[in-house]
């Protein structure tokens, strides 16, 4: 399993679009085939870097849930509402692979 993180740094000023943008990708990610942990936008700190972090099996997984993402109504939507309103500043993706027992875990 990999987790993605993705980073935005996002217009303070348009904070409102940010939440929009992640309620789209809420209902788009899971239908697409990845498990969305959540999307985090600023409340205290920085006003202006913002998350979204989802699971996946593989790269593999990853591009064929790319495709159908790009497919996808709402991705499509969400996509050209970014491009539209230009909330985003700059995004940033690192995977990562779990190595340590997860919390709650006993085994």
């Amino acid at each position: 399993m990999l987790t993605c993180v993705i980073r935005y740094h996002i217009d303070p000023t348009k904070r409102d679009q940010f939440v929009e943008y992640a309620k789209g990708w809420g209902q788009a990610i899971p239908r697409c085939g990845a498990d969305l942990i959540g999307y985090f936008a600023p409340h205290e700190g920085s006003s202006t870097l913002a998350y979204g972090i989802y699971n996946i099996k593989s790269l593999a997984d990853y591009e064929a849930y790319r495709a159908r993402l790009a497919a996808d109504p709402t991705g499509r939507s969400n996509y050209e509402f970014a491009q539209r309103e230009k909330f985003l500043v700059r995004e940033d993706r690192t995977w990562l692979k779990l190595v340590s027992t997860p919390h709650g875990d006993s085994t």
